[in-house]
Formats: structure tokens, sequence, C-alpha cells
């Protein structure tokens, strides 16, 4: 098979067995519900201290004082790990068009709904996806603490998304939705149902 590709004008080159175990065999599926506890936690321990403040859910002026000071310290010289001209335009788009309010919203509701699902076992990739760009986005913005960590753990969780969450929703979710490239159980016809079993 690999000598008809390489024929072809293709390579196909086959995952090492480390690999293949890791990341398309269920009995490693426990590996991934401890990383997804883990990260499912953080999230959610993160949203809990946000939807509690009226700083960050009503007025948003939680989010507008952290841009105004990563925005004030790199003009200063003081965040010189936000590097990128494109972040930075953006960041500034953001208060100046008073967007805080919504964004406090996002950010806290987002938080926790990312949490849940990874802690549930849900659209695991979909949610650790999330994560990863909420995660990047903290980053660009020159916030380190955890988000590196949970930024590196999210991309593990999405290379393994077919074993993820096994022990937990996505057991059923996935067979029951399929993938973009091939629909589940529920979009298929009676008859294509029957001749699956």
């Amino acid at each position: 098979m690999a000598a008809e590709s390489v024929a072809r004008g293709r390579w196909n080159f086959e995952d090492p067995p480390f690999a293949k175990s890791l990341f398309n065999d269920s009995h490693a599926a426990w590996i991934w519900m401890i990383v997804r506890l883990y990260v499912g936690y953080e999230w959610i321990h993160a949203a809990l201290g946000k939807l509690g403040n009226p700083a960050w859910v009503k007025t948003g002026v939680a989010v507008k004082g952290y841009w105004t000071f990563v925005l004030k310290a790199k003009t200063q010289g003081a965040h010189p790990e936000m590097e990128f001209g494109w972040y930075r335009d953006f960041l500034q788009y953001l208060p100046d068009n008073e967007w805080w309010g919504l964004f406090g919203k996002v950010i806290a509701y987002g938080e926790l709904l990312i949490g849940i699902a990874l802690i549930l076992g849900a659209l695991t990739a979909i949610a650790a996806f999330f994560g990863m760009l909420m995660n990047f986005s903290f980053l660009m913005a020159g916030t380190a603490s955890l988000n590196p960590a949970l930024f590196a753990l999210s991309v593990l969780l999405i290379l393994a998304w077919k074993t993820a969450g096994y022990i937990g929703l996505d057991r059923w979710l996935l067979p029951a939705l399929g993938t973009p490239w091939k629909g589940g159980g529920i979009f298929l016809k009676k008859g294509d149902r029957k001749a699956q079993r």
C-alpha cells in the first residue's frame, strides 16, 4: 500500500505505535480523563471567580481595566512579549468601541461552559479548542499564569479527540453526531442505520 501511494506521487506515513495507542485506543481514555478533569476544573475555578463579580458580568469594567493595563504597559515598554502589532490593534479596537460589557460575559460564561464540557467529556475537542483559543488570547496579551500549561494540555486533548471523552458523554455523542466528514447515527436514514448494525 505504501508503494502504491509513492507510485501515485503521495506519501502515506503511519503513526508510531505509541501515538496510535495514546491517541486512538480507548484503553488510554483514563489518561485523557485525568487531563480533562484537571483542565475543566481550572476553567470552572476561573469562571466562578468572575461570575460572582459584577465587574465582570454586569458592567465589564474588570475587562476594561485589564485591556487598559495591558495597552498602557505595552506603550511604556513593560510588556515586550506583546510584539504583534495586529493583536495590539485588535486589543485597542475593543475598548475604543466599548466592548468590555460583552466580553466580560463572554469570558466568564465561556470559561464555565468550557469547564463543564471538559469535565463531562462532551464534545471534548471542541471545548478544548475554545479553551486553547482563550489561553492563546491571554498569552498574546502578556498574561502567563497557567495559560501555557493549559494551552499545551488543550492541544493534546484535541489530538486525542477520538478517545479523550470516551470515559464521558463523547462515548455516545461522537457515534451519534459523527464528524464533519462522516455523519453519525442521527444523520443516517433508517435503511443506512440497519445496514450499519
